[in-house]
């Protein structure tokens, strides 16, 4: 368990936090690209890290993030007129670059715009998402180019759900496999090494983007079944999937919301459409309202949970293998107390993931390089999975299907 301190420390992320400090220091998802169309488009509330902010597309296609409020009068930005390379606060008129930079005032006689900048943040455009660096300008890492972003778009899906919990839940529950064939165990779906392969052994190795760690079951003839998951520090989960990898993002809203990000891709081939909106995980349309990304079946309607549902066709009663994840971590309350926990070995990668937060922020705050903010190696890693006969090394059969052969 952690200390009240230790948990009080991962789950605040707001301006001059420890764990918001450290979180700065990567690339940060902030939209998804279609939330901006188009050039001159109406502006985009955005929420990070407990910073109200304010993304546009300008009149040349340049996305800019800047503080949502004028430094005039601290008006909403979001009122603002997007128009000629600006955006324009009503009020009174001063107009900002996507750099912040004040560049005219309607209600001066005699100008003093090359004063003023607004709060901004540098954007990169990359896999259908707009991201964003937060952090000291000297510290800037490499751009984000996770293998899905360097798919076809027709090969990769992405989405993301706004979480009413801290963000610390939604990830640790991203890294916790031994859950998986209990919450999202159906009746009829019992034949899977998954499910028939009962409760599994860990083993983890720690990397300099942060960690990779296999989960180990019976197999069949005496064999083992293994599925190898990736963490990148300090939100990112990759976890297997048929000619590609699955993930997600948990990324602090604030300290008591958080947007999880859902991403699939192939390698070799396109994806459905049912595989790129990801419905069936309780991502998609249908179940996400896209203009507030806040999910249909949530706290107030239980999840729309179904207790006949439950005794006949699924271990939770509720549909969505997502769904059931938001339902058990809303579960815990906002911001959940770890002093109270119990924990066991398949536990152990959220232990662990824990510890290098926790490392990284002392490297940080002694002066060093937080793990996995100035390196490029994730760009390749995948999860994988595979049955290992009996009597080979499964590291031997994993870690080679792990890393992706792309120069």
């Amino acid at each position: 368990m952690l200390t009240r301190e230790e948990n009080d420390i991962l789950t605040k992320t707001g301006p001059e936090t420890p764990m918001g400090d450290l979180m700065r220091r990567y690339w940060i998802p902030a939209l998804l690209s279609w939330e901006l169309p188009e050039p001159d488009c109406p502006p985009v509330r955005v929420k990070l890290l407990s910073e109200e902010l304010i993304a546009f597309k300008d009149t040349n296609g340049a996305i800019g993030l800047l503080s949502e409020y004028c430094p005039h009068r601290n008006v909403s930005l979001w009122l603002g007129r997007n128009e000629e390379c600006g955006l324009r606060c009503i009020y009174h008129g001063w107009k900002y670059d996507v750099t912040g930079q004040c560049i005219d005032q309607m209600n001066e006689p005699e100008q003093f715009a090359d004063k003023v900048k607004a709060k901004s943040y540098p954007t990169f455009e990359v896999g259908g998402v707009v991201w964003t660096y937060m952090g000291p300008v000297e510290f800037r890492p490499p751009p984000p180019l996770f293998e899905w972003t360097q798919v076809p778009e027709s090969h990769r899906g992405v989405s993301k759900v706004l979480q009413d919990f801290n963000w610390l839940q939604g990830f640790e529950g991203t890294m916790d496999t031994s859950h998986a064939p209990i919450l999202h165990r159906t009746f009829n779906r019992i034949d899977s090494p998954l499910f028939s392969g009962g409760a599994p052994t860990l083993e983890l190795d720690v990397m300099d983007y942060g960690y990779r760690y296999f989960s180990i079951r019976k197999g069949e003839n005496g064999g083992q079944f293994v599925k190898g998951y990736q963490f990148v520090m300090p939100w990112t989960q990759i976890r297997s999937a048929q000619d590609g990898s699955d993930g997600h993002y948990c990324v602090p809203v604030d300290d008591e919301h958080s947007m999880m990000w859902n991403w699939a891709y192939k390698v070799g081939s396109p994806l459905s459409d049912e595989e790129k909106n990801q419905d069936r995980f309780g991502n998609g349309p249908s179940h996400i309202d896209q203009a507030t990304f806040r999910p249909l079946s949530n706290r107030e309607n239980d999840y729309l949970m179904d207790r006949a549902m439950q005794r006949t066709i699924n271990f939770s009663g509720i549909v969505g293998t997502n769904t059931q994840d938001r339902a058990v971590q809303d579960s815990m309350g906002a911001i959940r107390d770890r002093t109270k926990e119990t924990l066991g070995p398949t536990d152990r990668p959220i232990i662990v993931a824990r510890q290098l937060m926790l490392e990284g922020i002392r490297a940080m705050q002694e002066g060093g390089v937080p793990r996995g903010s100035d390196t490029t190696d994730y760009y390749r890693v995948r999860g994988a999975q595979a049955d290992v006969p009996k009597g080979q090394d499964f590291r031997s059969v994993l870690a080679p299907l792990m890393q992706s052969n792309a120069e």
